[in-house]
């Protein structure tokens, strides 16, 4: 731990390590095992533009802390929106409580909020701080982006430009004396599109989005939007729908990680699995793939969005191999999981903010890149089936495995050839089955930088990657 930075967020949090020690005490006093704080100062900023126009803006500040005290599987878990002393010690006494009656749950102690300023490092690269950014200065960066969009192509109706940062200042302590901090920016730029063709509408939105400094609007990432925003329209304004069936379906490389995030990383989350209720819960050390694939859970890639320097319950930052050449071998732990299954913690205990008690989540998700040749050899090894490049929402049934996902663009494929454009159909599957089913893997995995936010009960920020993959069968939903 550095010293100094600690300093300053005992300062920020005004707080001493001595009160923080009786904080805990306090906590542990109708018999808990663990008990631990979480200290938490967020700025965040937004800036909206339609149609080159500022519609709207501003900042908003968050700040508190959450206490939580474990005493075996009883969880209580308490927060101040304040760092005054009295507002701290009715949390650690509502925590202590809460876990002592044997009933898990959270309470909420009121309070104010105040300011802060600080630099940041590890895996989150920051040149220029946004606290030291004025949003009217990227004003010309969103109206560069708008009419970049419209000098592409003559049928955009409407152009919605979004850039939204925040830092957050994070100190945590627990029963063990450890004083970790963190400085965490997120960062993203959003374009959404309207175009129009004649009577038909088509809508696209695409975004970027890191854990970097305000050094990453640049001209060349506004000209990767506005060609990303433009890029295969025509082909979407000619696409049908497919005669559906259970066939297989070639994914590309990137976006299309948010199915495996979905239909397998969640059921990789070890409370599901040590509670039963995922498919995999009986399958660690057991194959679930073919050899050759390696499935990942990272939080070590620079200025990634789902990268962490520290989970928030202070373990550092990690890279965990769920699946390793086809076998599972790890699920994704928080303290409470780890303590469960007698092994260390894999840095996956993540919560919204200090509102909300830790629990596993994924970081970012993605598949290593396999030795199946190229997108074009998995494509050209398909007689009838379909190719998909875009995903939106889909369902996933943790305990069953089973999955639906809305395609947003695709093709089929005929005869090894990229045919006729689809979109607005559906992928069905189980997740377990889908994974034992891919026979494909090529050599271009590609991480999604897109603003991916993973819901599960509370929000996180993630992303997902994925090498081009061929899936062996798939229902496709289409006519």
């Amino acid at each position: 731990m550095n010293n100094s930075r600690s300093e300053k967020h005992l300062r920020l949090f005004r707080v001493t390590e001595a009160q923080m020690r009786q904080l805990v005490a306090e906590g542990l006093k109708g018999g808990g095992d663990w008990c631990d704080l979480y200290f938490e100062d967020t700025v965040a900023t937004d800036l909206v533009l339609r149609d080159g126009e500022v519609s709207s803006g501003g900042s908003q500040e968050d700040y508190g802390c959450g206490i939580r005290v474990l005493d075996g599987e009883k969880t209580g878990y308490a927060y101040a929106e304040s760092t005054a002393w009295d507002e701290l010690l009715k949390a650690a006494r509502a925590a202590g409580s809460i876990a002592a009656s044997g009933k898990s749950r959270s309470a909420a102690v009121g309070g104010a909020s105040v300011s802060n300023t600080s630099t940041g490092g590890g895996f989150y690269p920051i040149k220029t701080d946004w606290r030291d950014t004025e949003a009217a200065q990227f004003v010309p960066v969103l109206r560069k982006l708008d009419a970049a969009i419209r000098q592409k192509d003559t049928r955009v109706q409407k152009v919605v430009a979004v850039l939204s940062w925040q830092m957050s200042e994070i100190m945590m302590f627990n029963s063990l004396g450890e004083i970790t901090t963190d400085t965490r920016p997120v960062a993203s730029i959003i374009a959404s599109v309207i175009f129009r063709q004649g009577n038909q509408i088509e809508n696209r939105t695409v975004s970027r989005s890191f854990r970097k400094g305000a050094e990453m609007i640049t001209d060349a990432l506004v000209e990767e939007l506005a060609c990303k925003a433009v890029e295969g329209l025509d082909d979407r304004f000619e696409a049908r729908r497919p005669k559906g069936g259970e066939m297989p379906v070639v994914m590309a490389a990137g976006a299309s990680g948010i199915l495996l995030h979905e239909a397998m990383g969640h059921a990789f989350e070890a409370d599901f699995n040590r509670k039963g209720q995922s498919v995999f819960a009986d399958k660690m050390d057991k194959r679930v793939a073919m050899e050759g694939i390696n499935i990942l859970d990272d939080a070590t890639i620079p200025g990634n969005r789902g990268s962490l320097n520290y989970d928030d319950e202070g373990v550092p930052g990690q890279k965990t191999y769920m699946v390793r050449d086809g076998v599972l071998r790890s699920y994704l732990h928080d303290r409470i999981s780890a303590r469960f299954y007698g092994l260390p913690s894999t840095g996956n205990g993540r919560r919204e903010s200090f509102r909300f008690n830790p629990i596993p989540r994924m970081r970012c998700t993605y598949m290593e890149s396999g030795r199946d040749g190229t997108l074009q050899d998995l494509i050209g090894s398909v007689k009838k089936g379909i190719f998909v490049d875009q995903f939106a929402n889909g369902q996933v049934k943790i305990g069953e495995g089973d999955f639906t996902f809305y395609v947003k663009s695709g093709y089929t494929i005929e005869n090894g050839r990229l045919a006729m454009p689809v979109k607005d159909i559906n992928i069905i599957g189980n997740g377990p089955e889908a994974l034992a089913d891919i026979k494909a893997v090529a050599g271009d995995l590609k991480i999604d930088d897109a603003t991916w936010t993973c819901g599960k009960d509370q929000s996180a920020y993630v992303s997902c990657g994925i090498p081009s993959v061929l899936v062996n069968k798939l229902i496709v939903g289409g006519e």
